[in-house]
């Protein structure tokens, strides 16, 4: 199990420039923004604007702050109103978004559709997670505290504050949380 602590994270202007984003984490590691294979970060979003896009890219915004926004995906209308409720997008349609009520937060997961297959779901309560077989899992804290209990007998414990991540690779674990967790499950295509 690897820890991310949200302590660290560097704030990086968008591709486009609109706004800000802090990298949770990336395969691979310190991939450029066109050549990621997935990527998970937290956006910050102050003003309505377009959305960077990102060639054979799927995104995933799950709004962790703030009020929500209307994103209007090549031509689509998609209201993105709920906190923790995952909701998912091409993102290489031309995307603008519009603020419902001042500046919001956003869990964002994009994977290139033809390199990676992930399912993001939040999830409350405690439940046990097994990482599936060629796949990763990174699970994120994003509200209250978040605890790791590996089920191996003295193979320890992790305790996850807001925003704070760990990716788990080949562990399985019993994930107990307070309040809301990410849970992505990522597995890269084979060649």
């Amino acid at each position: 199990m690897r820890l991310l602590r949200a302590a660290g994270r560097v704030a990086v202007p968008w591709k486009n420039g609109g706004g800000v984003t802090r990298e949770i984490a990336a395969s691979p590691e310190g991939a450029p923004m066109d050549a990621f294979d997935w990527r998970i970060s937290l956006a910050e979003v102050a003003d309505d604007g377009p959305f960077s896009a990102f060639p054979a890219v799927d995104r995933t915004l799950t709004v962790v702050e703030g009020r929500g926004m209307e994103l209007t995906v090549g031509g689509e209308r998609l209201v993105v109103d709920e906190r923790f409720v995952p909701r998912d997008f091409p993102g290489d349609r031309a995307t603008e978004g519009r603020l419902l009520g001042g500046p919001v937060v956003n869990f964002n997961v994009m994977h290139n559709r033809d390199r990676a297959v992930v399912m993001t779901s939040v999830v409350r309560g405690r439940l046990p997670v097994v990482v599936p077989d060629r796949s990763v899992v990174v699970a994120v804290a994003l509200r209250g505290t978040t605890v790791l209990e590996a089920m191996s007998p003295g193979a320890g414990r992790v305790t996850l504050e807001r925003y704070d991540a760990a990716v788990l690779d080949g562990h399985a674990v019993v994930l107990a949380t307070d309040g809301d967790a990410a849970l992505v499950t990522i597995r890269l295509r084979e060649a």
